[in-house]
């Protein structure tokens, strides 16, 4: 099996303290910021952060769907990671800064591919569709911040 990998980043006007606390909000900001892919969402427990165990169906296409039952934990470098109980799925959301009241944001995803053909085409198109819905992801996230300006998001 070889891995698979999806990254995405997008540099967003916002404190970087900020932009993590969103990220890290299981119970508000990520129902709210989550694109149309993904559906049955829920917290299981915790929904702050570490420690926390969210789930939901992420609907990549209209023929592939995954039930996802994510463990978040802190990533050293400033981010959450979400490791997938499910599969060999591993999402990190990494957030430095960027300048007075800017973050960069870097979404990467890597699981265990299969292999034959199969793999062959999920090496070759998941990628890019996986960046694109972490994209609209990222998108949603700094439309919500810009339109919550100084209050908590």
């Amino acid at each position: 099996m070889a891995q698979v990998r999806a990254t995405v980043s997008r540099t967003i006007a916002a404190d970087p303290e900020k932009v993590l606390g969103a990220l890290s909000d299981y119970r508000e900001t990520r129902p709210a910021i989550l694109t149309e892919h993904y559906r049955d969402y829920r917290v299981e427990s915790g929904g702050g952060g570490a420690g926390s165990v969210v789930g939901w169906v992420l609907q990549a296409t209209s023929k592939r769907q995954r039930d996802q039952v994510v463990d978040v934990s802190a990533d050293p470098s400033g981010g959450v990671i979400e490791t997938d109980r499910n599969s060999s799925m591993v999402t990190t959301w990494r957030v430095r800064p960027e300048g007075p009241g800017a973050a960069t944001v870097e979404v990467d995803t890597h699981w265990d591919g299969a292999s034959g053909i199969g793999g062959f085409f999920e090496r070759m198109f998941a990628p890019k569709g996986l960046a694109r819905i972490h994209g609209g992801v990222l998108e949603n996230l700094e439309r919500r911040l810009a339109a919550h300006g100084r209050s908590p998001v």
